[in-house]
């Protein structure tokens, strides 16, 4: 299979993820716009989660430009990342709907946990099959993101419980650490 067959399908999964989740937006029961302030813990559940999607999407498509060949381990590492983000609109609908308790944040945290340690996994299957002259390996370098990562997440599902709002802040750090996908690729790939 081709690298850019993975990457299509990949595109379909997530497209379909985000989709999903959009449905779980409601509309109010009332007509003026006061009655859309029920809706922020909602609201802002689906606009973290989101971002979430566009961060993995973003650097998923940033890592496939330093790969050059792809193997059955690599198409089952992807699945596995597929899989984890698949369970993002549950979680994401369940800490929108209950308004960021600590039971559901922390589940929230699980899902993100389990796809930061599924792209760490597809990162290393890829390095291992890539010819020696790829610039995968040397651009990913020690890879400082993909595991402080893992580790901001499990301190934030052992918080989620006694202070849920910090738990969001270190998601959200997480989601900042990610934003701007490794410029290392990009330099390696342009020499």
């Amino acid at each position: 299979m081709s690298k850019n067959r993975l990457e299509a399908f990949s595109d379909g999964v997530l497209a379909i993820v985000i989709t999903i989740m959009v449905l779980e937006l409601v509309p109010p029961d009332g007509a003026q716009f006061s009655d859309l302030w029920a809706l922020a813990p909602v609201f802002g559940s689906y606009v973290l989660s989101f971002a979430n999607l566009a961060i993995w999407w973003n650097n998923h498509h940033h890592l496939f430009q330093a790969v050059r060949v792809v193997d059955g381990r690599v198409l089952w590492a992807n699945m596995l990342l597929l899989f984890c983000l698949s369970l993002l609109p549950f979680a994401t609908a369940w800490m929108g709907a209950e308004a960021f308790a600590g039971p559901p944040v922390a589940l929230y945290g699980i899902v993100l946990l389990a796809a930061a340690i599924a792209y760490f996994t597809l990162v290393r299957t890829l390095i291992a099959i890539q010819p020696d002259d790829a610039p995968l390996a040397v651009a990913i370098g020690n890879d400082a993101k993909g595991k402080i990562s893992p580790l901001l997440y499990a301190l934030a599902i052992t918080t989620a419980l006694l202070a849920p709002w910090v738990s969001m802040v270190l998601y959200v750090s997480v989601s900042l650490i990610w934003i701007v996908p490794d410029t290392r690729i990009e330099r390696r790939i342009a020499r």
